[in-house]
């Protein structure tokens, strides 16, 4: 009995332990999550951080930059969210980011590496590079673009010889409806493609046709759900199913497009008569391994990455811009007629526009402006990363946080805009009816990392548009309403939809 007894009693002792050990390490867990979970002392405020996922399901990828601003309207222009394990800092409103990109921009000059990237892409190239290498590369690719003809009446006649090649595909239509994706993406690359392989590509092309949808794709897909979770979570998403696999071979054959162009220009190089930017890359490859320099990265795996980088850039984001001009043309008839009648007035009907015949354009101008606002196609512009601490805001950001300029705040900050949310040239039109430039135009960023092709893009946008409005009036087909609601990715482009050309 007195065994049965003692028995008994250390069950229960061993039960009330194994309780105990219960409820001391739920509360261990508890308070552990908690103190990880936790904001650093002075850090940014924001939403509370859930245990694994942290404010993850706080954003709807679909809107992120919708999401991102009204958040600022609660915790302010510099907030923080939390992305699995990663602490992330927003910048919101004109004020925060000048201060961060621009008065700070030396500690945000350095981009993020993701796994979405890492494990897809050779940390090399222009966009998402760093250090000493990334300035070597940003330069070189600077002064190449300029040197054939960037900002120069030469790569105005060839916008001007490719705005032909196009109209005369929209001509084809006869004023009958159809979707200009594949022509404007075509046109738009035709410039890069001349600037960095020194040729363009028929617009029936099936093969370079593929390679813009792999373009588009895959830009699709950096900008998804998958993508985030796999930039958290990739130990677990290298082992599932989904879009995120996609990636590797879509970019996979892009760089296998880049190595054949490469090849054939090895072929026939001639290092004194450089053609375009792949020429001049062979070049000083050659004079940095005569000059034992290495750390510059100039080699042809980085040659590969950086055409990558120039033409994925060069290509979606201009053409995307213009695709929206149509739309909003479509929507707002009087002012295409308006643009119309500037055109007609200080040009005529007998030659194309050039960049001279900007300053006396105002309203056509204002007009472009407006489209790119609106459009707003780069909303959160590409990511930066801190490379030592800093005061944002008067807040304290550690070393090694990423950073999102917010360029939607600014782009639709009302106390930058007299109708942030309405379609009007007016914004960039003075009394007098003169163009004037506004800060919180930021379209193309700011800072050490503003896009690096921001002059051949205002060129492209401002010939091609002024062309397209001289030569074409756009509508609708009958019945149908334009569709504003964009398309999102890395980028937001407009949902697919047909339009008419008809010639004036």
């Amino acid at each position: 009995m007195d065994r049965f007894f003692c028995v008994s009693l250390s069950s229960v002792w061993s039960w009330k332990d194994s309780r105990s050990l219960l409820v001391f390490t739920l509360v261990f867990l508890v308070i552990a999550t908690y103190l990880k979970n936790r904001r650093p002392s002075s850090f940014p405020p924001g939403p509370w951080a859930l245990p694994l996922v942290g404010t993850l399901f706080s954003v709807d990828f679909n809107n992120a930059h919708k999401d991102m601003t009204e958040l600022a309207e609660k915790y302010g222009n510099v907030y923080s969210l939390k992305m699995g394990s990663s602490w992330i800092v927003v910048l919101n409103g004109l004020n925060a980011l000048q201060e961060g990109l621009l008065t700070k921009g030396d500690i945000l000059v350095d981009r993020p590496l993701f796994p979405i990237h890492t494990d897809v892409l050779p940390d090399l190239g222009i966009i998402f590079n760093n250090g000493y290498m990334w300035k070597q590369q940003r330069r070189f690719a600077l002064f190449t673009l300029k040197y054939f003809g960037l900002g120069k009446k030469s790569l105005e006649s060839t916008i001007q010889d490719e705005f032909n090649y196009m109209s005369k595909e929209m001509a084809n239509h006869k004023g009958k409806p159809f979707n200009p994706h594949l022509i404007m993406n075509n046109a738009v690359s035709n410039i890069i493609c001349s600037l960095i392989f020194g040729h363009r590509f028929e617009y029936d092309d099936e093969k370079f046709l593929t390679l813009i949808k792999m373009i588009d794709e895959g830009t699709q897909i950096e900008g998804s759900i998958w993508a985030q979770l796999y930039n958290e979570f990739p130990m677990l998403m290298r082992r599932l199913p989904g879009r995120h696999r996609t990636l590797q071979k879509l970019y996979g054959e892009i760089f296998k497009f880049m190595k054949i162009e490469i090849n054939q220009h090895k072929k026939d190089w001639d290092p004194s008569e450089p053609r375009d930017f792949i020429d001049c890359y062979l070049n000083e490859i050659h004079r940095n391994k005569k000059d034992g320099e290495v750390d510059a990265g100039f080699h042809e795996d980085n040659l590969v990455m950086c055409s990558f980088d120039l033409f994925g850039a060069g290509t979606e984001t201009t053409s995307t811009t213009l695709r929206w001009a149509f739309l909003y043309m479509a929507k707002y008839t009087e002012i295409q007629e308006k643009v119309q009648a500037e055109i007609d007035r200080v040009i005529g009907q007998s030659r194309q526009p050039s960049m001279e015949d900007c300053a006396n354009l105002p309203y056509t101008d204002a007009v472009i402006h407006e489209v790119q606002r609106m459009g707003n196609i780069v909303p959160l512009s590409l990511p930066h990363i801190t490379n030592r601490d800093l005061k944002l805001g008067g807040y304290t950001v550690p070393k090694g946080v990423t950073i999102i300029p917010n360029l939607t705040s600014v782009l639709f900050e009302k106390t930058q805009w007299e109708t942030p949310h309405v379609f009007n040239p007016g914004h960039f039109l003075n009394q007098e009816g003169k163009f004037v430039k506004r800060d919180a135009f930021v379209p193309f960023s700011a800072g050490k990392r503003v896009c690096l092709g921001e002059n051949l893009a205002r060129m492209e946008l401002f010939l091609f548009f002024t062309s397209l409005m001289q030569r074409f009036t756009f509508c609708m087909p009958p019945g149908v309403e334009p569709v504003l609601k964009p398309r999102v990715s890395v980028i937001l482009s407009p949902s697919h939809y047909e339009i008419c050309a008809t010639l004036r």
